[in-house]
């Protein structure tokens, strides 16, 4: 049965769009660095960020009232607690992943356009440019990834491998976290190539540099590296269509060695596709972002799996978002 609504809550969660609009746009002017180093009028910020004194101003007034920032005697400065978050170079920093969703929250504006034209918002770069919004998402993967991953890895218990190959494996989390688990194993981490760069640093800072081979490539146009006997596929499925994931699983089925595993982490929904809440959600981000992507039931993954040559498909773990997991083995056609 439908929740009953009243005009107040209705109109209160349509209102969400301005806080999350308020600090997107701090996240992408990247307001709170320069004021955690020291404190700043509002003139001085439009200054030193090349923007427009009085919208700096209301901008800065607006995340006052936020509580992301305080104010005396017209300086703005950052909280201790928010400087943890919000700033450059805090280790515990989630300015990349807010600067993600700042590019998503662009593109869901568009929804009543993809919803009519079936085609995803085109929403351009953000004011950062093109290559800062990649390295955005690549670091908002860490963000998310980083507090979770070996929890992740331990519903795959007992873990054995010699040979992971870490599809589409970003800046290099979750190829950390297997070896970690599994210290004899070496790892082939495969993604673009401007991604590789960035996979470099922090696979070297983890000291893994010579347990990991870095392949530079792109999944749905380019054969995958043979020699694993476990794929990982992370967070992957659900930027492509059903058709590429069965093109991808029959790469990967190609790509490991006899009798290897591929593991699928993603968003799982029930037979109804309402639920979970954050995996419908999470389906119109696919919407507005990619040409075909989406969110899949077990019955799907399954059958598209077997369709590629997998065998024994089993969910390994139910999750109420991203971090469900599918297990299944190659079977020799």
């Amino acid at each position: 049965m439908a929740k009953k609504r009243t005009a107040e809550e209705v109109l209160d969660l349509v209102r969400l769009f301005q806080p999350a609009c308020v600090l997107a746009a701090a996240a992408d002017l990247d307001v709170f660095s320069p004021l955690h180093e020291k404190p700043m009028t509002a003139q001085a910020l439009a200054s030193d960020r090349g923007a427009d004194t009085r919208a700096t101003t209301i901008l800065l007034d607006a995340l006052v009232a936020l509580e992301f920032l305080t104010k005396q005697n017209n300086e703005y400065s950052v909280p201790e607690n928010v400087s943890k978050l919000l700033t450059e170079k805090s280790a515990n920093s989630v300015l990349p992943m807010v600067r993600h969703l700042a590019n998503c929250l662009r593109r869901w504006a568009m929804l009543a356009y993809v919803i009519q034209t079936g085609r995803p918002a085109d929403c351009g770069p953000s004011i950062r440019g093109k290559d800062a919004d990649q390295a955005a998402f690549i670091g908002a993967m860490h963000n998310v990834s980083g507090f979770i991953a070996a929890e992740v890895i331990e519903k795959l218990y007992p873990l054995k491998f010699n040979h992971l190959l870490d599809i589409g494996g970003a800046s290099g989390t979750w190829t950390i976290a297997f070896l970690s688990a599994v210290p004899t194993a070496k790892a082939t981490l495969f993604d673009l190539p401007p991604v590789i760069s960035m996979a470099k640093q922090r696979i070297a800072e983890a000291g893994l540099s010579d347990r990991v081979s870095l392949v530079p490539g792109d999944f749905n146009a380019d054969d995958l590296p043979d020699g694993a006997d476990l794929a990982w596929l992370g967070a992957i499925c659900h930027q492509n269509s059903r058709e590429q994931n069965r093109a991808l699983f029959a790469k990967i089925h190609k790509a490991l060695n006899d009798y290897g595993v591929v593991v699928i982490r993603d968003v799982v929904m029930d037979t109804s596709r309402t639920g979970p809440k954050g995996g419908a959600l999470f389906a119109v981000n696919m919407l507005v972002s990619t040409e075909g992507g989406g969110t899949y039931t077990f019955d799907e993954y399954s059958h598209d799996l077997s369709e590629a040559g997998f065998g024994r498909v089993e969910l390994v773990y139910q999750d109420e978002f991203m971090s469900s997991l599918i297990r299944a083995e190659k079977v020799q056609k």
